[in-house]
């Protein structure tokens, strides 16, 4: 009798410790399928809008999000393996490829062009009519100069010679001066655009450095923001990569689409008033370009960014390894 309650004892530890792996392994197995993803705060990351909202407060979100205020926080979560997606700078993208050794890979283009040359005061239609004007702008050294400089020399503008650029720290400081000022002219980026011309009377909008990109028809496209994978996290999980891609281009429709509802998750997401961001979403150029069309714009855009300064993409070019297709 006694070996007998010995023996069943041992049987039912024995169905507690399978039970417990049991539940360990399901547990294991539904946490792998939360993808991590991390987000900057500004237009790269208000196509998600929609994504974030499903995921809202969720237990069982299929998604969690990380939205940084620099690139500084956000990269090197993603580097050490904390995130598995991120929307990230196009060059940014390309300078973790080289770091990384090749194990971020870029998914597609969320966000094209969002620089624009607004003025107050003054009659600005192109290029061309800032000859001997001063220019107020942000990002000396960095892809916001390089782009201006390309596209100012396609319309035979020297940069360097024709315009007084005065480099300013931040966009804040270039609102401020407009202003305070009754004429001038400045490059900003979308909200503060918006944000401008709710503070400035009379501060127009001359023309958006993404439109010109455009007019040039050379194949390649002015790429602001991307989205980034690791890549042996990718291979792992195909079809969660497969998932995201679908449910990011039904959010940035949704976000284009219907810019007053999406305002709202873009002020709880992103900060952004969501008076301003309603304003400013139909001109943050959000997008969705995947697979050969994505590496054509963006492999051409990242060639010109090298012809200025090839630290701007890590030193060198990404090889095909960099482009990351996957049928959707």
């Amino acid at each position: 009798m006694k070996k007998r309650l010995l023996s069943m004892i041992g049987l039912l530890l024995i169905l507690c410790v399978c039970v417990s792996v049991s539940s360990c392994s399901f547990k294991t197995k539904e946490k792998e399928t939360i993808v991590r993803v991390g987000g900057l705060k500004g237009p790269t990351s208000i196509g998600m809008a929609k994504i974030w909202a499903d995921a809202e407060g969720k237990e069982d979100a299929d998604y969690s999000f990380l939205i940084a205020g620099s690139a500084d926080e956000l990269t090197p979560k993603l580097l050490q393996g904390e995130l598995d997606i991120a929307a990230v700078p196009a060059n940014l993208a390309a300078v973790l490829y080289q770091r990384s050794q090749g194990e971020i890979r870029v998914l597609g283009i969320n966000t094209l062009g969002v620089q624009y040359i607004v003025s107050r005061g003054e009659e600005i239609a192109s290029p061309a009519d800032l000859r001997g004007k001063t220019l107020w702008a942000t990002g000396k050294g960095t892809v916001n100069e390089y782009n201006m400089r390309y596209l100012f020399a396609q319309s035979g503008v020297d940069l360097d010679r024709d315009v007084n650029v005065e480099w300013k720290s931040e966009p804040t400081e270039v609102v401020a001066l407009l202003k305070t000022s009754e004429s001038g002219v400045a490059m900003l980026p979308q909200p503060y655009v918006t944000i401008a011309q709710t503070q400035v009377e009379g501060l127009d909008v001359a023309f958006g450095l993404n439109d010109l990109w455009t007019a040039l028809d050379n194949g390649t496209a002015m790429v602001t923001g991307v989205f980034v994978v690791r890549g042996s996290w990718a291979e792992a999980h195909p079809e969660a990569v497969k998932k995201f891609l679908a449910d990011y281009r039904a959010s940035a429709a949704f976000v284009n689409e219907n810019p007053a509802e999406a305002a709202d998750v873009v002020e709880r997401m992103l900060g952004i008033k969501a008076a301003v961001a309603a304003r400013a979403i139909p001109y943050c150029a959000i997008t969705c370009v995947t697979g050969a069309e994505m590496k054509e714009k963006l492999s051409g855009y990242l060639g010109i960014l090298y012809e200025q300064n090839p630290a701007a993409v890590g030193g060198q070019m990404p090889g095909e390894a960099f482009y990351l297709s996957l049928e959707e």
